[in-house]
């Protein structure tokens, strides 16, 4: 391929945010009318919160599609410390999970999508406490970045600056709106950003209130905006098009309804000039916000007014002719945001169509990757070419090329370990990125009708599945040798050793060899310390056993890591993961090939479990660790009656909440107790729950939790079995915990029920519905909110400790 026609690299150029999960999104007739129209609309919205779902998708929709605005959605955080309704992923991957459900969302509400550096490292009850994980200025400085560089007109918070946000990251992102809503515009706030970005004033910054937030009914001082309209463009009303954008947050179960008719939006003046009837009061919105703008929006609207549906490709001359007077505009924001409008409509109204492909998925650092790309013009009458070459109307053709894999595809704020509460962003161009800039992607120059027009695709694998079709995946590139340690944690029960299993594999077709080496601690011993690798073929696995002996006094930060020696240099080893959802295109990373090592000296209280698996969680393969039996049950096996064989059993996290068929199991399994086993049930919410009473006596569920992970704990009865059998609990056993205590205590309970912890965050009231335990027939109910779907996998010894009583039955 001639690189002058089409030209292949990483770049640290714009790309569509779309860009990433497909190559080419195809308009129809409405489409293009309405985005003809947008061409006339130089006005942008930016909405500001916390988290992934903070979003009023219904108000994104009407912006960017009823007002044509260009709309933008600012998530300080990637939801990386919630919980997972749709499979076992935590933390940076649920993250990675609730990106791309983001970007999913914004491709069917029309918005684009910005984070900041901003960990969410789980709930937090204020701001202050927020911000002292956060780092106030950090993330501060990441808010005025991204005003700086997209420019709002108005900024729209979904949450109040105080306590009636209820999560102090919900308080926190309506603080740091107001701030950056002044700092923006002032050049003596983050001077440093003003080498890439200008200083920027938005107009005014609103709450968009709801009688949700206490405190808050309706006024006379609220702007009130009526935006049920219906599209007939695109044939939805903003009711069903915010319906579809928000069902897009599987993993947290955000299913929503379509919704059609009026729904009024109320909003809250906090800063700026105030509105009188609509959000852009006072705010130029057309081409007379830039100079020499007025002939231009006369050209729009005679394009608007001359096309036609059945012809798309008649306004293409049309579209040539503005493009080439916008791109004489001085303004360079709008001028480059319109140019990108105008040749992506050049591009719909012709049905140009190109892609580039690789044949597999994944290359290896170093290697060359053949390219093929594709292009095909399906209107008659459109010339278009390439170099010397025309296209023939309606047939495809393919050139092809190669490009050099020079650094892995990892997600640029995992590509260096972070602390509790923010990523490291080493780029300040990556600030406020959804996703990587710099995948490899191919850049297209076609000469259409005579004009020269540059286009930027990413490079990407496709393959026929055969239930779900055409399937695209985003192209990878691995290290040369990855190594995957199959847990987090490598947990000993004593001093005995234990074999750690890791699995070496190769992702280069070239011969590569390297030698493994196991980095331990101090007083930590493997045999053997290392290992030579080599491999002749891409994919080929080699699995290493070494055993590992544990430190007669290990520390809750051992760690254990791979090292690998390569000829001419030594590297950390990566492991290499990869998430799989049918509404997500596939997500691979490449976490540090390293494992946390526990020491957990517990005795024995059951040695059989049986597990209903609930909302997903690791726990399971936890206890397996410290060498206990646990086999997965469903609903045949609580119905039928053949519990007794298990000493105990356990229900996973919002196993109640999650599944509806706990109203006809909750008897078999409360029988099961009162015939002498022991029943332990993980955390439940109190929303839809299928059953009155999730124990045998009456108990209900608060929303009380413990966030403070280092909170005091308080043993309230020091001598009730479950704090001493197998294991004498004591409060030594609640240091190391991650994240939380827990969530969702229970709130009033029977007598019947023994309450023996006691803890709350730092000047709240105690709370005794962390743990409750009571005997019931000849056998023992649990009922804990404690975090240990997060403690065990972490490998977090006190946590086991516990939890192995917990499992113990009755005296």
């Amino acid at each position: 391929m001639n690189i002058s026609r089409t030209a292949l690299f990483f770049s640290f150029l714009f790309v569509p945010l779309s860009a990433i999960t497909q190559t080419q999104k195809p308009k129809h007739a409405g489409e293009i009318k309405q985005a003809i129209k947008k061409l006339n609309t130089l006005g942008s919205a930016l909405y500001f919160a916390a988290h992934p779902d903070d979003e009023n998708t219904r108000l994104i929709a009407w912006l960017a599609k009823e007002k044509l605005y260009r709309t933008g959605y600012l998530s300080l955080t990637r939801g990386d410390g919630g919980q997972n309704l749709i499979g076992t992923e935590q933390a940076e991957e649920l993250g990675l999970i609730r990106t791309q459900e983001l970007l999913a969302a914004r491709g069917v509400d029309g918005g684009e999508q910005f984070f900041s550096r901003a960990l969410d490292f789980g709930f937090s009850k204020t701001w202050d406490e927020t911000f002292r994980f956060w780092g106030r200025e950090n993330i501060l400085a990441d808010a005025v970045w991204t005003i700086r560089k997209f420019r709002p007109d108005v900024i729209i918070t979904r949450f109040p600056p105080d306590e009636r946000a209820g999560h102090g990251h919900h308080q926190a992102s309506a603080l740091l709106a107001i701030e950056a809503f002044k700092a923006a515009a002032d050049p003596s706030q983050f001077p440093e950003q003003l080498t890439q970005v200008s200083v920027w004033q938005a107009k005014r910054l609103l709450w968009n209130t709801s009688s949700f937030f206490q405190g808050s009914p309706p006024s006379t001082a609220h702007l009130l905006i009526n935006i049920g309209d219906y599209n007939p463009f695109l044939g939805e009303s903003y009711g069903e098009i915010a319906a579809e954008s928000r069902s897009n947050h599987k993993s947290q179960g955000f299913g929503s309804a379509r919704q059609r008719g009026n729904s009024i939006e109320r909003f809250e003046m906090l800063a700026g000039d105030a509105p009188e009837k609509e959000l852009f009061d006072g705010i130029g919105t057309s081409w007379t916000r830039v100079e020499g703008g007025k002939s231009i929006s006369q050209l729009v609207t005679t394009l608007y007014d001359a096309f036609d549906e059945a012809h798309p490709e008649n306004s293409i001359n049309g579209l040539l002719s503005l493009l080439t007077e916008v791109e004489k505009v001085k303004d360079t924001y709008w001028r480059e945001r319109k140019t990108n409008e105008i040749k992506e409509l050049i591009i719909a109204c012709g049905g140009i169509w190109f892609e580039s492909y690789a044949p597999v998925a994944k290359y290896a650092v170093g290697e060359e990757i053949p390219i093929s790309t594709t292009f095909i013009v399906r209107r008659p009458g459109v010339e278009v070419s390439i170099g010397n070459t025309t296209l023939t109307y309606n047939e495809p053709y393919e050139e092809s090329s190669t490009i050099a894999a020079n650094r892995i595809t990892q997600p640029y704020w995992l590509r260096s370990p972070h602390g509790l509460g923010s990523f490291v962003i080493n780029h300040q161009e990556d600030v406020g990125r959804p996703t990587n800039i710099d995948v490899p992607k191919t850049s297209v120059t076609l000469r259409i009708n005579g004009k020269e027009l540059a286009f930027e695709r990413p490079i990407v694998y496709k393959y026929t599945h055969p239930v779900r079709g055409e399937v695209y995946e985003p192209l990878t590139i691995a290290p040369p040798i990855t190594a995957n340690l199959g847990q987090k944690a490598f947990v000993f029960n004593g001093d005995e050793p234990k074999t750690l299993e890791a699995v070496f594999t190769a992702h280069t077709q070239d011969q590569v060899s390297a030698t493994a080496f196991v980095d331990l601690p101090s007083g930590w011993r493997a045999e053997p310390r290392q290992i030579p690798l080599y491999f002749s073929e891409k994919s080929e696995e080699v699995t290493a056993k070494f055993t590992i002996y544990p430190a007669a006094d290990a520390s809750l930060s051992d760690s254990l890591t791979i090292t690998l020696k390569y000829a001419d240099s030594t590297e950390k080893a990566y492991a290499i993961r990869s998430i799989a959802h049918d509404h997500i295109p596939r997500i691979t990373w490449f976490p540090p090939a390293i494992v946390r090592l526990s020491k957990v000296e517990t005795g024995v209280s059951a040695t059989r479990i049986g597990y209903l698996p609930g909302a997903g969680d690791l726990i399971p393969q936890a206890l397996r660790e410290i060498g206990l039996r646990v086999d997965i049950l469903n609903e045949q096996d609580v119905l039928s009656d053949n519990l007794s064989q298990y000493d105990a059993i356990v229900t996973g996290i919002r196993l109640y909440n999650v599944n509806e068929r706990m109203r006809y199991m909750q008897p078999h399994l409360l029988a099961y107790v009162k015939n002498g086993g022991t029943l332990l049930v993980q955390y439940n919410v109190s929303s839809g729950l299928p059953v009155s009473n999730l124990g045998p006596y009456p108990l209900t569920l608060s929303r009380s939790r413990v966030t403070d992970e280092t909170a005091p704990v308080t043993l309230l009865s020091p001598n009730s079995r479950v704090l001493n059998y197998p294991n004498k609990i004591t409060t030594a056993d609640f240091d190391g915990w991650i994240q939380e205590r827990g969530l969702y205590f229970a709130g009033k309970a029977d007598r019947q029920y023994d309450q023996p912890l006691r803890m709350a965050d730092p000047e709240e009231a105690p709370s005794n519905g962390s743990l409750l335990v009571a005997r019931y027939g000849k056998g023992n109910f649990v009922y804990t909110s404690l975090a240990f779907f997060r403690q065990l996998p972490a490998g977090v010894p006190g946590a086991y400790r516990l939890f192995v009583n917990l499992l113990a039955k009755p005296n």
